[in-house]
């Protein structure tokens, strides 16, 4: 169930070769992103910013690890775009 609206998704163009070189699924991580599961080594703090972020209409950033390196995914506070 998703807890918050992305807006519009871009992708920076080192983020799409690096998920299309590593087979990384972008819909996924936005499904993920969206669904509140923040990602990899987020901790205590971020996790809680995160959650406040949906409840209170502020920005949102996950990030998801890979052997290969890390994607940053971040969700506007006004919901108009998401970023990878």
């Amino acid at each position: 169930m998703a807890l918050f609206e992305l807006g519009r998704v871009v992708v920076t163009r080192m983020a799409l070769e690096f998920c299309d070189e590593h087979s990384i699924s972008i819909d996924t991580m936005l499904a993920r992103h969206q669904r509140g599961d923040w990602g990899d080594y987020m901790d205590a703090v971020d996790r809680r910013a995160n959650d406040d972020a949906v409840k209170y209409d502020d920005r949102v950033i996950s990030s998801y690890v890979f052997d290969q390196g890390r994607v940053w995914i971040i969700t506007e506070a006004d919901r108009s775009s998401t970023c990878i």
